[in-house]
């Protein structure tokens, strides 16, 4: 939110005032800006299956990433709070990364499946390590559930860690626009699961060039033609090759 008591950044107001938007805009912040989940946001995103998440550096360099898994991977710890778990990935932490020097995020649920509508969350968020989750703000007394969301035999299924997010905006994503999918059958498989789908292995970075430090020239004498000249006569002998005066004088 920006500094003023509507809900929106800075830039949205401006905006809105130049292009002749307030009017609507206020309609939407009045009617559908809340900054708490309702009792069926909490039940949509328990039912959620993926998000998409936004985060950005301390420069504002952003990062869009995906989470997927189970109904409720996403878990709502309550109308203020909800967390989804880290699994081992690449190594990347792209998302962590920002989210440890810029703790706001947003997080966009879409039903593609059923109702085609979408719904933000906006807050600050916080990772917390598995040893911590027992501990945080009383977290199994409200979610018995979660002790094996902690520990699992499968180590692939078990979160390395979690992402916990302090809501300060909830609001709908209209379904205008999003696409009716239909779910593809587990098991089944399209041959593109490889890491190298898009050939991006074998292009030239720049960080992987040699780079070669230059240095500075170092004086050293330039060995070049000395032309000799009668003793007072201008101008003074040099060397051709450097054109500076000789060091030594020149006998006859």
């Amino acid at each position: 939110m920006s500094g003023s008591n509507r809900p929106g950044s800075a830039g949205e107001h401006v905006l809105q005032d130049q292009l002749g938007t307030t009017k609507r805009a206020n309609a939407f912040y009045d009617n559908q800006v809340l900054d708490h989940l309702t009792p069926l946001m909490r039940e949509f995103i328990e039912r959620m299956t993926m998000a998409f998440i936004a985060t950005s550096d301390a420069h504002g360099e952003c990062d869009s990433s995906f989470r997927a898994g189970p109904p409720g991977f996403v878990r709502v710890i309550d109308e203020k709070t909800v967390m989804w778990p880290e699994y081992k990935g690449n190594g990347v932490m792209a998302s962590m990364g920002n989210i440890s020097e810029n703790g706001y995020v947003g997080l966009l649920f879409v039903d593609f499946f059923e109702t085609q509508v979408g719904l933000h969350v906006n807050g600050t968020a916080t990772v917390v390590e598995n040893a911590a989750v027992e501990a945080f703000s009383g977290l199994f007394d409200r979610l018995p559930f979660a002790t094996a969301l902690v520990s699992s035999e499968d180590v692939k299924k078990t979160p390395e860690r979690w992402v916990v997010v302090a809501i300060d905006e909830a609001y709908i994503h209209c379904s205008k626009h999003i696409p009716a999918l239909q779910e593809k059958p587990e098991g089944e498989d399209n041959g593109r699961r490889a890491g190298d789908v898009f050939k991006a292995k074998h292009h030239e970075r720049a960080w992987l060039q040699p780079t070669c430090e230059i240095e500075p020239p170092v004086e050293e004498p330039v060995i070049g033609e000395v032309i000799l000249t009668e003793a007072g006569s201008e101008p003074a002998p040099t060397h051709s090759a450097s054109g500076r005066p000789l060091p030594l004088p020149i006998r006859k």
